[in-house]
C-alpha cells in the first residue's frame, strides 16, 4: 500500500501581529495621546458661550497675535524650504572635511532646551549684542521685533526640512541625471526636469513640519520677542498671561481656535502634498 508523505512544512508567523489587533491598539493609543486631550480643549473653551467665544476671537489683541504667529511662522518654513534644500544638497552630493560634524549639527535644534536657544538668540541680537550693535548704525533692530522671531523660529524649525529632504536626495538614481546630461540637457534643465520634481513632496512635508513646529513655539520666541501687546505677542504667550489671570476658559478658547486654524492650514498642505505627489506619478 503506497502512501504519500507530506513533507512536513513551519508555519509561517509574522514578527507584527495581524490586522485586528494592531489597528486596534493604534485607534487606543490615537485617542489616548490625541484625541481625548484635544477634545478636552474644546470641552473647556465651551464654558464662555459662542458669543463670548466671537468676542474673544474677533478681539484685536487676538487677531494681532494670530497675525504675529502664523505670519512669522509661514515666513520661517518658507525660508528653511530654500535653505534646508540647499544644505541637505550640500551634506548629500558632496565629500568635504567635517562633513559629519555639520551633519551633527544640524539636529543641535532639536537636543537644545528652546529657553536655551532663545536667551541666545536674544543676547546676540539685541541692541548691545555681537551683532546687534553691528546692525543698530543701520537702522536695523532684530530683538523685540517680528523679525527676531521668524529667526528664532528658523532656528528651531530648519532641521525638520533638512531631514526630510535627505532620504530622497540618497534615492535619486545619479545614472538618470548622467543619461539626461549625455542627451543635452543642462544642469539646471537636469534639476528642473528629473530632481526637484522628486523633492517637491518632501519639501511640502518639511514645509509642513517646519511650520507645524513654529506655530507653537514657546520657549525661544518669548525671550527675542518683548512680549509687547499687538506687536510681538505671540498666541503661546496670550494663552499664558490668560492662564495666569485665572481665564481658563478665555486661554482654552484661543488654544481651540488656534488649533482649528492650524488643522485647517496643515489639511490644505497635506492636500496639496497628495495631488502633488499624485500628479508626477
Amino acid at each position: 500500500m503506497n502512501s504519500t508523505v507530506k513533507p512536513f512544512k513551519l508555519k509561517e508567523h509574522s514578527v507584527i501581529p495581524g490586522f485586528n489587533i494592531t489597528m486596534g491598539f493604534t485607534l487606543s493609543y490615537v485617542t489616548l495621546i490625541i484625541l481625548i486631550p484635544v477634545s478636552m480643549v474644546f470641552v473647556n473653551s465651551s464654558g464662555i458661550g459662542w458669543v463670548n467665544f466671537w468676542e474673544l476671537a474677533t478681539s484685536q489683541r487676538v487677531l494681532s497675535a494670530l497675525n504675529v504667529s502664523f505670519g512669522t511662522s509661514a515666513i520661517a518654513a518658507i525660508v528653511n524650504v530654500f535653505f534646508g534644500l540647499l544644505i541637505a544638497w550640500v551634506i548629500e552630493r558632496y565629500t568635504f572635511p567635517g562633513k559629519k560634524i555639520v551633519d551633527g549639527l544640524i539636529d543641535l535644534p532639536f537636543a537644545l532646551p528652546t529657553a536655551v536657544a532663545g536667551i541666545a538668540l536674544t543676547t546676540l541680537y539685541a541692541p548691545n549684542g555681537w551683532i546687534g550693535q553691528l546692525l543698530a548704525p543701520l537702522g536695523l533692530r532684530m530683538s523685540y521685533t517680528p523679525l527676531g522671531i521668524t529667526i528664532a523660529l528658523i532656528f528651531i524649525s530648519f532641521p525638520f526640512v533638512v531631514r526630510t529632504v535627505q532620504p530622497v536626495l540618497q534615492s535619486i538614481d545619479f545614472e538618470v541625471e548622467e543619461a539626461a546630461m549625455c542627451l543635452g540637457a543642462t544642469r539646471l534643465q537636469v534639476f528642473r526636469k528629473i530632481i526637484f520634481p522628486e523633492l517637491l513632496p518632501a519639501l511640502i512635508t518639511g514645509f509642513a513640519l517646519a511650520f507645524a513646529r513654529a506655530i507653537g513655539e514657546y520657549g525661544s520666541v518669548v525671550f527675542i520677542s518683548g512680549n509687547m501687546p499687538l506687536k510681538t505677542e505671540i498666541v503661546p504667550l496670550l494663552i499664558k498671561t490668560q492662564l495666569e489671570q485665572y481665564d481658563y476658559a478665555g486661554a482654552t478658547a484661543i488654544a481651540a481656535m488656534m488649533l482649528v486654524i492650524s488643522f485647517l492650514m496643515l489639511l490644505v498642505i497635506n492636500f496639496f502634498q497628495w495631488w502633488v505627489s499624485n500628479r508626477h506619478k
